[in-house]
Formats: structure tokens, sequence, C-alpha cells
């Protein structure tokens, strides 16, 4: 990494720092985006610790009850979370053959307009 280029958050674990570091290394990010991305790397964090916890105790409920690990139902939420993140920094989809012209994240938006409530904009 060059000294322009950000750190990962405090406390981010391995994970975390991989999801960070491959997208620094080769994105120019706004500081919104850092954010989102800080955001992703807690919740990469996250998800590597609840799959150890998996991996085990097993996917079905240690009481035995025949439920699934509550830590599986955390996983599936935070997967959901981390599409969701990475979604908003709107990341060129990676295809060969794409160019990244400037190596900024897509910026999408602003073509539609903004829109007032029907009946309270005269």
């Amino acid at each position: 990494m060059s000294e322009s280029t950000p750190r990962a958050p405090r406390g981010t674990g391995n994970a975390g720092k991989r999801l960070w570091n491959s997208v620094v290394e080769d994105y120019d990010l706004d500081q919104h985006e850092l954010s989102l991305l800080g955001e992703a790397a807690r919740v990469t964090d996250r998800l590597d610790a609840l799959n150890a916890v998996l991996a085990t105790e097993g996917v079905m409920s240690p009481a035995g009850d025949g439920k699934v690990h509550p830590a599986l139902v955390e996983a599936r939420q935070q997967e959901i979370t981390l599409a969701r993140l990475l979604a908003a920094l709107r990341m060129p989809s990676g295809e060969e053959g794409d160019q990244q012209a400037s190596a900024r994240p897509q910026r999408r938006g602003g073509a539609r307009g903004a829109y007032g409530i029907r009946g309270a904009v005269s």
C-alpha cells in the first residue's frame, strides 16, 4: 500500500482487512465510501466469527430441539447486510474486458432528477 492508501479502521480483523485492502488498492474512494467500506469490513469480520462458531458447533441448535443454530440465522442476516453495503459502493461488476477508466466506483443516479410529493410542490 502506498502512503496515500487509507488504512483499515482500527479493530478490523483479518477477513475485514482483506476486503478493505482488495478495494482500496484498486479504487480511489471518497470519505462516505470509505465509511461504507469500513462497515462492510466489520460485517465481514462478524461473518468470519459466526462461520467459526458454525464450524465448531454445527448448523443445528445445540439445544437439540431440531431448530437451526442462532449463529446460522445471524450469519444469513449479516450476508444480506454485506451485500447491501457492497452494492451501495457501486463497484464495477469485474467482468473481463471492462475498463476502469478512472478507477472510481460507478456513479449513477441524478438522471431521473428529484421528485416532490404529489400535491405538495407547486
